[in-house]
């Protein structure tokens, strides 16, 4: 089983596996899914940071120029930016079978069987995880 999903969706779905009340196995493995997760999510935004000082104006000494007391860069091609972002976002984690083969087994079921109602942004999400995790195992 290999399972993907977009850099976007990241923290959304870390946050809803992580409100799931869940025992034993299924709650260790789900820890165990969320912590890959998070894992990418600091590496997405290091390279969001990264994305953002190449597109800044640079100072005489080559450092980003920072506006609104440090907050924001000073972005030279805002349209330019967004593409790099855009894409960045949109591509995917990939977590392959092998030793997470029961973590992503486990996981799934936890989705399947989860009696919870979702509304709003939490269905979406919801939705976006069992489809990914349904294609995945209709690729083994």
């Amino acid at each position: 089983m290999q399972v993907k999903i977009k850099n976007a969706t990241l923290g959304q779905a870390i946050d809803l596996l992580f409100n799931l009340s869940l025992r034993g196995k299924e709650s260790r493995h789900r820890t165990k899914f969320i912590k890959k997760l998070g894992e990418r999510v600091k590496e997405v935004e290091e390279q969001r940071k990264q994305l953002a000082k190449e597109h800044s104006h640079l100072d005489d000494e080559g450092n980003p120029i920072m506006k609104e007391d440090g907050k924001k860069y000073d972005i030279k091609d805002f349209d330019a930016f967004q593409k790099d972002i855009d894409e960045l976002y949109n591509e995917e984690m990939v977590i392959d079978g092998g030793d997470n083969q029961d973590m992503l087994k486990t996981v799934k079921k936890v989705l399947e069987e989860c009696n919870v109602a979702f509304s709003g942004n939490e269905a979406v999400i919801y939705d976006y995880l069992c489809d990914q995790f349904e294609e995945a195992e209709n690729h083994d």
